[in-house]
């Protein structure tokens, strides 16, 4: 009886799709193809562009649309959070403990957690052909900035440094727009040099003249060509490894090199160990678990959300807390000449990334 009611009103509609799937059904074969192409030929057509239009659209959303800047800045600014205390710290540590020591031996504990990181998590190494990157933003970031800061601050103050390290901000956007093959435009470019111009135009008016020029501000111009090609090459391979895969990858790298770095300052300056005191070894500890390590974490997360200009703009304020640490914490003075080389610092390097042009050759290169 039930038959005969499901037979007589709807056999038209429910015979074809009986029949059709039945011979799938019978034959196992065809059963996983012939189910999905029978049970969905007319929702085919309507969920096919559904799937390929929302693949698009996140692609284009996450790079320039507005609702994937918020999370960038935000890591951008956890990131550059730990790294304002890295000048003061560093100039804490140097105070007592040799600079070798002090930049390569960071670098060794950092790898060392590193290595747990990556031994814990079973993370596999990356291509072969992202090693030279990778080894780019080892030259970077864990050689280059850290010995040059750690020479430098023996003679410079950390608020004089933070003036200098302040130009970082335009440095990475510059090295973004031009690894990112974009157009910077003129206004960009002006900023920039005018950023450049007020670095040597600050540290020829401090204590110090023309020769702290020619010895520590020589060194932290140094440390932040370093940085912002380590940043910049770093963002960019977030968002193919992931960010802490970059840093973690990156101190496995240098890892050779730092620790016969650090066994050479041990040579040259055996640790006495009582004459270090607690505030030297916090200030170790805190340059090479935070500033060379967790801190990365954070930032290159930032940078792989992007744009890469874009959030490091979040470094303009990097030197305003590092100049406050540097009072609180090692009772640095607060000079006219250091404010206001701040500002000017800041304010071209804020005009130069924000005057950045968006990308001119992606749009083209659609199909790949």
């Amino acid at each position: 009886m039930k038959a005969d009611d499901s037979a007589t009103p709807p056999p038209l509609t429910l015979l074809p799709d009986a029949r059709a799937a039945r011979p799938a059904t019978t034959t196992p074969g065809t059963d996983p193809a012939a189910h999905p192409t029978t049970v969905t030929p007319a929702a085919d057509p309507a969920a096919r562009p559904a799937t390929t239009t929302p693949a698009t659209d996140p692609a284009p959303t996450h790079g320039p649309g507005r609702p994937s800047l918020a999370p960038g800045l935000v890591w951008g600014f956890l990131g550059v959070l730990a790294f304002s205390f890295t000048l003061p710290f560093t100039r804490v540590a140097v105070a007592t403990l040799d600079p070798l020591f002090v930049g390569a031996g960071r670098a060794v504990v950092a790898a060392l957690l590193a290595a747990v990181v990556l031994l814990s998590t079973r993370s596999r190494p990356p291509a072969r052909r992202l090693w030279p990157r990778i080894a780019v933003v080892a030259a970077g970031v864990v050689v280059g900035f850290p010995f040059l800061t750690s020479f430098a601050l023996q003679t410079s103050p950390a608020a004089h440094g933070a003036v200098v390290i302040g130009l970082l901000p335009a440095a990475t956007a510059a090295v973004a727009v031009l690894r990112g093959r974009e157009r910077p435009s003129r206004l960009f470019w002006v900023a920039s040099i005018a950023g450049a111009v007020a670095v040597v135009g600050f540290t020829v008016v401090s204590p110090g003249g023309f020769g702290g020029l020619h010895l520590s501000d020589l060194l932290l111009l140094g440390a932040v060509v370093a940085a912002s090609v380590g940043y910049a090459e770093g963002g960019l391979l977030a968002r193919e490894i992931g960010s802490w895969q970059v840093i973690c990858w990156a101190l496995v790298i240098a890892a050779p090199l730092m620790a016969v770095l650090t066994g050479v300052s041990l040579v040259a300056h055996p640790l006495a160990l009582t004459g270090v005191g607690v505030d030297g070894w916090l200030a170790f500890a805190y340059v090479s678990a935070i500033s060379m390590f967790l801190g990365f974490f954070a930032w290159y997360r930032g940078l792989g959300i992007g744009p890469i200009a874009t959030v490091s703009q979040m470094q303009l304020v990097q030197p305003v807390l590092t100049i406050v640490w540097a009072a609180l914490l090692l009772g640095e003075p607060l000079t006219a000449v250091t404010l206001g080389g701040a500002a000017v610092v800041v304010a071209c390097a804020a005009l130069a990334v924000r005057s950045r042009v968006t990308r001119a050759s992606r749009p083209r290169g659609a199909g790949g």
